[in-house]
């Protein structure tokens, strides 16, 4: 058996970016999640760590994402962490590490 679920709890920081892929909306962002500053017991100042996250979203969610989701918005997100390979141009090997979307919730629009 295996898992593979992440939950998120954080602020959009762009604009969703809607394209299609053979007729099914995606929308792609990204989102900071925060790990506030905090002191040890032996007086050690441990700063705010600030760790960004791009996000898929297809179909219905995409549609949402689309009409309701702006930079700033405050989300909760379920979904699969995927990553995925390619070459560039120069053929230099290139990954990137997504997170996609199953279920989320919008907690606060700016």
């Amino acid at each position: 058996m295996s898992v593979n679920k992440v939950i998120l709890l954080g602020n959009v920081g762009r604009d969703p970016e809607i394209r299609y892929v053979e007729k099914r909306p995606v929308a792609s962002f990204s989102m900071a999640t925060t790990d506030r500053a905090y002191t040890n017991a032996d007086g050690t100042r441990i700063p705010e760590r600030t760790e960004w996250h791009n996000i898929i979203m297809w179909d219905a969610n995409a549609e949402t994402a689309e009409k309701y989701i702006r930079k700033g918005t405050r989300l909760y997100i379920e979904g699969k962490l995927r990553t995925r390979m390619w070459e560039d141009r120069n053929t230099i090997k290139r990954s990137v590490t997504e997170i996609y979307v199953d279920t989320f919730e919008i907690l606060s629009r700016q």
